[in-house]
Parts: structure tokens; sequence; C-alpha cells
């Protein structure tokens, strides 16, 4: 399984979010490359990026930001928030994306997410399901709708979407476990990627969502809380992670 630390982006700055709520807004780093390059040195491989002012203004905003990790740091970086139109996403892989993460269009704009897994490929497109009681939620967690997740999924899997981030919204933050029943639901419903996203806490955590089948974890607030040590992980050549000691 995949280990994946977060970078959520405001105003230039490195800061996380509870329950996706703006005005819980708290700034751990005011430089997120150099938090990037503390990540590689752990042994990380990946990064999940995220453009809240972009996720907000409807359209790519922190692409700065994206092109100096991608260029000053060996990771490989999904991105994801603001990507609305075509201009947006040439910017983000122009930007040295190797992913991006996609939620919003896909509701709002299936024809032009469906192009852009044409255009690009399922091994580039990355479909983003954030859920609050089972219902995805959209623009930046700030619009809910009555779809259900997990077939908002199996939809999208038809169409050929291969990867999938999930986050529990009501988990976000809270260092309270992450979602495992729905991720359970999700993978015995789908053949998908599955990357976890909220609530982990601890190592205990990721071995659960490892065991319940997700191909990755995306890890936040407990990271920055000095909750998990990525130091303290023990990895193999897919980076699996594993209790040290």
């Amino acid at each position: 399984m995949r280990l994946i630390p977060a970078i959520d982006i405001i105003e230039g700055k490195c800061v996380r979010l509870t329950k996706g709520d703006y005005a819980t807004k708290k700034i751990y780093n005011e430089n997120p490359l150099e938090v990037a390059k503390e990540f590689e040195a752990a042994g990380i491989k990946y990064l999940h990026l995220v453009d809240l002012d972009g996720a907000k203004s409807n359209h790519i905003v922190n692409h700065k930001i994206l092109e100096q990790i991608a260029t000053r740091t060996s990771l490989k970086v999904d991105f994801g928030g603001g990507l609305k139109s075509d201009d947006d996403l040439k910017t983000a892989f122009e930007c040295g994306a190797n992913q991006i993460t996609a939620g919003s269009i896909a509701v709002k704009n299936p024809e032009i997410f469906l192009k852009w897994l044409s255009q690009y490929g399922s091994g580039k497109i990355i479909l983003g399901a954030d859920a609050i009681d089972r219902k995805i939620s959209t623009h930046g967690w700030t619009q809910s709708s009555s779809i259900d997740v997990v077939e908002f999924i199996k939809q999208h899997e038809a169409n050929g979407i291969k990867y999938v981030i999930c986050t529990d919204i009501g988990k976000d933050g809270m260092l309270q476990g992450a979602a495992t029943e729905l991720y359970s639901d999700i993978l015995r419903e789908t053949s998908v990627n599955l990357i976890a996203s909220g609530g982990v806490s601890c190592i205990d955590d990721i071995i659960l969502l490892k065991n319940t089948g997700c191909e990755g974890v995306i890890i936040g607030k407990a990271i920055y809380e000095g909750k998990i040590e990525l130091r303290d992980c023990i990895w193999n050549d897919e980076n699996f992670v594993v209790k040290n000691g």
C-alpha cells in the first residue's frame, strides 16, 4: 500500500482543515516546498497536493507551488483543487503533476471529465469521491448532493476510472480512525484502486486500511500533529508500510 502525505494550500501556505471547514484553518508551515522536502527525506515517494484556494475559486490558483515541488523534489504529485477547464488541466500537467484528482467536475460536468479520461488515460486521472454521510460533496466540500458515493464510483468505474480517492469528510482532520466500513463496501462493489483519506491517526489505522484492501492512504494532520512519524515506518519496494520493530 502506498503512503501518501497531503499538503493543502491556502494563500501559499501549508494548512489543514477539520471536516473541510475553511474556518478551522491551521497553518503548519509557510513554505510547502520545505514540507515536501521533509517528506522526501523520510523516504516518501508520493504526495497529495490540494489547491484549496482553487477549490473555492473554481480555477487553478497555486500552480506555482506545484511547479516548485515537482521540479525540486522527486515526489510523484497528484494535484487537485479547482480543476474545471481544459486550461486548468493543461497547467497542472505542465507544472509537473504526475496525476490529477477531479471530483466536482465529474459531478457537475461529466462530459468534460470523460473527455479528460479519454485524452490523458486512466493512469493520469483520479476520481475524487468526497462524501459526508455517504453522499457526494463538491466544490471544496461546500456543496452537498444526493448522490450515493458507492454508486458514483461504480458509474465511473464503468467509464474507465481505475484510481479513486475517497474522503469521508466527517472523519477528515478528526484523528479518530478512518472509514473502513465505507471502504470495505466500495471494494466489495468495485475493483478500483482505492485510496483512503480522512481520519487516520496512527500506524494501526494504516495497517487496518491495508488489510481492508486499499491501494493507498492519504495522511495529513496525523503527520503534522506528530501522531505518525514517517521515519518510524519501514518500506519495501512496493512502498508498503509496517510497524517499526
